[in-house]
């Protein structure tokens, strides 16, 4: 008898269970550890490497989860399981239970992008269309969460299938986002970065849903038409130019190509002359002093006209307050009006100091009809 049940001890311990998983692949979110027909003996061993989380379900129903380390199955270790299955004082026999381990390691550098160009509204160029492209990293975070919610039955839960759904839900979180962003066009390639950072905030509560925590999420490029690629930058260039040398170089870039394109000697002439002309339009938009003579100064000074005299104005004090500036005309206007008068200060550039307005030579015009003459005696 007593060999009997050493005999009987010996093989119970030869063949008690011992559940793990080793992940083989790179890919592998959930895997379901199979046993014939989910049977699992009392006090086997469950192992749970780092990285991993061995989730137990009980006919449908979310029961014990295990965190990393080495346990023994029995009602102790399975306060949740034994309250569903109703074990008030332990239990012999194999039980029924499906094992999941789930893979909670970094899933990294996941590809996104839009298969089809965003339409967005721009306050300068109207609507125009973008697209972009990144990618992304994720960990499952709350593993019963995930295997009821997502998995399933599925006995082996690939990145392959969470990512089909991850990218529709990036795409479209990332459309809503910069479409509120509202920034101008050419700045969404220059702020990724906040932009990557913005989308990651928008994006995590949906992906906790599901039990998965979004770890990064980058914008490693917007990209938009080459139309709109050239009409921005030639924006950028007028914003910058000064519109009238834009104009005289648009000019000379006409006529050089109206003379290169005429033949024969009369061409040749006219295309003499067209040079002539550019040259002198070149040299007036480097150097506009030359401009107001022709040729480059080459001419006798005598045809060249006068330069237009420039206009003095002139800043007042009223009370106690700074006026101007004002023309010499306006100001002898206010004078007449006596907004100001004779000891008013006034100043213009090239004077030291405020100075009263009767000291000031050619103001002096003023004074001599702001007094009246005296009236007429009968």
């Amino acid at each position: 008898m007593d060999i009997f049940n050493e005999i009987k001890k010996k093989l119970s311990h030869e063949f008690i269970d011992i559940i793990e998983w080793l992940d083989n692949t790179n890919d592998t979110i959930v895997h379901r550890f199979e046993r014939y027909q989910n049977e699992i003996k009392n006090n086997a061993q469950l192992i749970v490497r780092e990285g991993q989380t061995a989730v137990f379900i009980n006919e449908g129903q979310l029961a014990d989860i295990f965190k990393p380390g080495t346990y023994t199955l029995n009602t102790k270790n399975l306060p949740v399981l034994t309250t569903l299955k109703g074990w008030k004082y332990g239990f012999d026999s194999p039980f029924k239970a499906e094992v999941y381990f789930v893979n909670t390691h970094l899933f990294t550098d996941e590809k996104w992008g839009t298969k089809n160009p965003i339409m967005l509204s721009d306050e300068r160029f109207g609507l125009v269309e973008i697209r972009a492209f990144g990618t992304y990293s994720f960990r499952i975070n709350d593993p019963g969460k995930f295997v009821v919610d997502v998995v399933g039955t599925d006995g082996n839960f690939t990145n392959f299938e969470i990512n089909e759904h991850l990218k529709s839900l990036v795409v479209t979180r990332f459309t809503d986002t910069v479409g509120e962003a509202n920034l101008p066009i050419e700045l969404y390639a220059a702020n990724t970065s906040e932009l990557s950072e913005t989308c990651r905030e928008v994006m995590q509560p949906e992906f906790g849903r599901v039990g998965i925590e979004l770890e990064k999420f980058y914008i490693e490029n917007v990209s938009m038409p080459e139309e709109l690629k050239k009409e921005i930058f030639e924006y950028s260039r007028l914003d910058k130019l000064d519109m009238t040398k834009l104009a005289q170089f648009k000019a000379a870039k006409a006529m050089e190509a109206a003379a290169k394109n005429e033949g024969g000697t009369a061409g040749a002439g006219m295309g003499m002359g067209m040079g002539f002309v550019l040259a002198q339009q070149m040299g007036n938009m480097m150097n506009p002093q030359a401009a107001q003579q022709p040729f480059g100064g080459q001419q006798p000074q005598a045809i060249a006209p006068p330069q237009v005299p420039t206009q003095v104005m002139y800043f007042y004090a009223t009370s106690g307050q700074q006026m101007g500036p004002v023309s010499f005309e306006k100001l002898k206007e206010l004078f007449a009006a006596r907004t100001i008068n004779r000891d008013s200060l006034v100043w213009k550039q090239g004077m030291a100091n405020w100075t009263a307005l009767k000291e000031v030579e050619e103001l002096k015009s003023f004074l001599g009809g702001n007094t009246p003459p005296p009236l007429p005696t009968a």
